[in-house]
């Protein structure tokens, strides 16, 4: 009882705050380190420590002083980072359990969008169901048409397959045979006078073409020529004009793949190919070319009055959409035709890889007028996406320079998907409201 009344006592007499006792909230911590009596007997030395280690009422306190002074957002965020931490070790065996399948998962994806593409794409336009089955095509192809689809989808597309699935081999036959019956009958005709200057700019053209490796292979030179030729002699109003010679490309390069399995058609021999496959393959390019240049014939016609409006039209939906590129290009007395008759005359495809004019293909066929409409959005897309590098650019010859070689080379379908994207975003904002964008 004595140890316990001098314990009381010692705690009432000393004031200060020995090691393990709790600071109560609102009470200010010694600014001084306590000195603690001077202790002669282990008794003495117990009594006044025994607080710092015993069990008591203290515990409570400090729980609920720990409660009121812990941050909330470290405990959410410690939270978080513990359920994400377990979620990725979740996700790592997940995929180690699953690594095995993926790789047949993948496989069977794309043989299943191939399928799905070939179905939807294909089989239910040839079920009869012509009109509703086209629209169909249309949509499904916006997005981009898998490899092993896209030559007969394309030849939907355009006009020159029919629906009906019944009629499609006799059509090819008949259209095939047409094809070269006008060889036949026109293509001797290449060195008369009055054909001469146009088969030499056919012959000057072709070697400028893209993709390299394929243009210099003399038996694509040959097809090509014949193609270019006959088209030109089929349609007087406007002959050949340069540019058209890439049109012919992209159809030649997805109609040849539908005979090979290389990934890369442009380093593939095509005179390695059956006479009768590049016999096929040369007239469906002639006639799908054919089906393109009917929606835009006004671009090759004396003067080229199609191109000029495009290209006023393309200056106006500019000064809407980015005013400050537009001003930025007047200041420095940039013409848009100065860069912009190449994007119409070739349906920029001296702008990008062709692997992504084939991309951008897929969309044009799926669209209603895509080749002429569709494409001046895509025009103005494709220029406002510079817009930083354009505006950094202080000087004309500097500004023209980076306008005719824009750094594409690397692009693929992400880009283009992106770029057609924000196509139809400004197809959807002026289409309907063409004054939108007239000053």
């Amino acid at each position: 009882m004595a140890s316990d009344g001098g314990r009381k006592q010692f705690w009432k007499r000393s004031g200060a705050k020995v090691p393990g006792s709790l600071i109560k909230p609102g009470s200010k911590p010694p600014t001084t380190p306590v000195k603690l009596k001077k202790v002669s007997t282990f008794q003495e030395f117990e009594s006044n420590t025994s607080d710092a280690w015993d069990l008591g009422d203290d515990d409570d306190e400090l729980l609920a002083i720990a409660a009121e002074n812990l941050n909330t957002e470290v405990v959410m965020e410690t939270a978080h980072k513990v359920i994400q931490n377990h979620s990725k070790l979740q996700e790592q065996h997940k995929f180690q359990e699953e690594h095995l399948q993926e790789e047949k998962q993948v496989e069977s994806a794309e043989l299943t969008s191939v399928a799905c593409g070939d179905n939807r794409l294909v089989k239910s336009v040839s079920e009869g169901h012509a009109s509703s089955s086209s629209e169909e095509l249309r949509k499904l192809s916006w997005s981009g048409i898998p490899k092993r689809v896209r030559p007969i989808a394309w030849k939907l597309l355009s006009g020159y397959l029919p629906a009906n699935v019944d009629r499609r081999e006799s059509t090819l036959q008949r259209k095939r045979k047409e094809y070269f019956a006008f060889v036949e009958q026109y293509y001797d005709s290449r060195n008369d006078e009055s054909h001469q200057d146009t088969y030499r700019q056919i012959h000057i053209d072709i070697p400028r073409m893209s993709p390299e490796v394929l243009r210099l292979q003399p038996k694509v030179t040959e097809i090509f020529e014949r193609i270019l030729f006959i088209w030109a002699i089929r349609h007087p109003a406007s002959g050949y004009v340069q540019g058209i010679n890439d049109l012919v490309t992209p159809f030649f390069v997805v109609f040849v793949c539908e005979y090979i399995e290389e990934e890369e058609v442009e380093n593939f021999d095509v005179s390695s190919l059956p006479e009768e496959v590049l016999q096929n393959i040369e007239a469906d390019s002639y006639w799908c070319m054919s089906k393109l240049l009917d929606g835009i014939q006004d671009n090759y016609t004396f003067a080229q009055p199609g191109i000029q409006k495009k290209v006023k039209m393309l200056e106006e939906l500019v000064s809407r959409i980015d005013e400050q590129v537009h001003r930025h290009l007047d200041q420095h007395e940039v013409k848009y035709l100065q860069f912009a008759f190449r994007w119409m005359n070739n349906l920029l495809m001296r702008e990008v890889p062709l692997r992504c004019t084939i991309r951008l293909w897929d969309t044009y066929q799926s669209e209603p007028e895509g080749f002429s409409h569709f494409h001046l959005y895509v025009c103005a897309a494709f220029l406002v996406r510079w817009r930083k590098e354009i505006l950094e650019e202080k000087d004309f010859q500097e500004l023209l320079i980076f306008l005719q070689n824009l750094p594409t080379v690397h692009w693929g379908n992400e880009e283009m998907s992106v770029l057609l994207a924000e196509a139809y975003r400004l197809k959807f904002a002026f289409a309907d409201a063409p004054n939108h964008y007239k000053k």
